[in-house]
């Protein structure tokens, strides 16, 4: 039940999101002097619609997006004899900027806030994976088929060997590890002694430790015998905020994951390979794009936990993205239409120093067949990836 509400309120979240991006867009158009004919949440046939003003508001049935109807947004567009001084491709270029941008915006400003609530509510996670800290140490035991463990006594291989609690383990058997899956990997698949490195108040020290075989269970309840050494991590803890305190930091948070996400935005190209692996029953690789569905899921796992910060991340991450994707310089994305606005402005510019008048807006008849590539590639990309969502989604837990 809690899945469910998870997934359905994170579905909800996006669909907020989009409309917001869309709200971006008209608030700047209406406060530019632009005439917004029609605002509409989702797409096919109308539920309802609502008139204030010169604007028609309303809720189509797909709720998968929204579009912002702004007269003359081309120099296609049919207008009314009320219209022609209030088109938009009519305005001058800052105006035309700021309204095409808006949506954009608004994403990183939706993000923000809710990094400032998740601040506040929860604390900021790391976004960078921390080092292998000794947080424990404990004895070993075998799990039970339900992942409950059994009880034990005495020390453990690690605290055996004269690790202590503080230490940082850098390398095992000589081979570096820099993350927790990393030396649980090396150290799950030991089969006899092993030498960790680690970091002791800034000495370099080696131990040598026997791995115990103990019998673990996977989520989908295989039985297995893995090495263990009996360590418990140490992860760090998030300062408390309050509403002050906690702007500075989600800024600086928020650096962080735009960076992040503009890197993630670079490789989208080279997970089609991943995604297709994934969707003929390889390996899922947990850093490949999420489909709307795939997201709503995540939503409901960590919903299901209990971890609402995390939930939170997830929705300010598809923001993050949501704002950095729409800056692409291709049709029909905003970053597409704000690339014909400057290219028309400097088109200009240059034809003024040859003293010559301004040319014809861009007959975007012409960019038709560019824009068409775009959609079929992105409409492509997009069932790859709801494909590999639901035969093979990203798992979390």
């Amino acid at each position: 039940m809690v899945y469910a509400l998870g997934f359905v309120l994170f579905a909800l979240g996006i669909t907020i999101s989009i409309a917001l991006h869309e709200c971006g867009h008209m608030w700047a158009a209406q406060a530019s002097g632009m005439k917004v004919r029609r605002y509409f949440i989702g797409f096919g046939p109308k539920v309802f619609s609502f008139r204030r003003g010169e604007t028609e508001y309303g809720l189509k049935a797909l709720p998968l997006g929204g579009f912002c109807d702004i007269a003359g947004m081309t120099a296609l567009d049919e207008l009314e004899p009320d219209e022609i001084d209030r088109a938009m491709y009519r305005q001058a270029t800052w105006k035309r900027l700021v309204v095409m941008s808006g949506g954009i915006a608004m994403n990183f400003v939706l993000g923000f806030i809710l990094i400032v609530v998740m601040a506040v509510g929860w604390g900021l996670p790391l976004l960078t994976e921390p080092p292998v800290k000794v947080g424990a140490l404990q004895c070993l035991s075998d799990e039970n088929p339900d992942r409950s463990t059994l009880p034990c006594s005495g020390v453990g291989p690690a605290q055996q060997a004269g690790l202590q609690i503080g230490d940082t383990i850098t390398a095992v058997n000589g081979k570096s590890v820099d993350t927790w899956a990393k030396f649980t990997t090396e150290t799950r698949n030991a089969t006899g002694e092993m030498t960790y490195t680690v970091d002791r108040a800034g000495q370099s020290l080696s131990f040598r430790v026997n791995p115990q075989q103990v019998v673990r269970y996977t989520e989908t309840g295989e039985k297995r015998t893995v090495g263990a050494v009996g360590i418990v991590r140490e992860l760090p803890k998030s300062p408390d905020y309050n509403v002050l305190t906690a702007i500075p930091a989600s800024l600086s948070f928020t650096g962080d994951l735009t960076v992040r996400t503009v890197q993630s935005l670079a490789q989208m190209p080279a997970k089609v390979a991943s995604l297709w692996e994934a969707v003929t029953g390889g390996e899922r690789d947990p850093e490949t794009p999420v489909s709307v569905y795939g997201a709503s899921r995540i939503g409901g796992e960590t919903a299901e936990r209990g971890l609402w910060g995390m939930f939170i991340l997830v929705l300010a991450s598809l923001n993050f993205f949501l704002g950095a994707f729409n800056i692409l310089p291709l049709l029909p994305l905003d970053g597409g239409h704000i690339a014909v606005v400057i290219y028309e402005k400097i088109r200009d510019v240059l034809r003024r120093w040859r003293g010559l008048a301004p040319g014809a807006p861009v007959n975007y008849l012409k960019l038709l067949p560019a824009t068409y590539v775009v959609v079929v590639i992105g409409g492509a990309y997009m069932l790859l990836t709801l494909a590999a969502d639901i035969v093979n989604p990203i798992k979390l837990f």
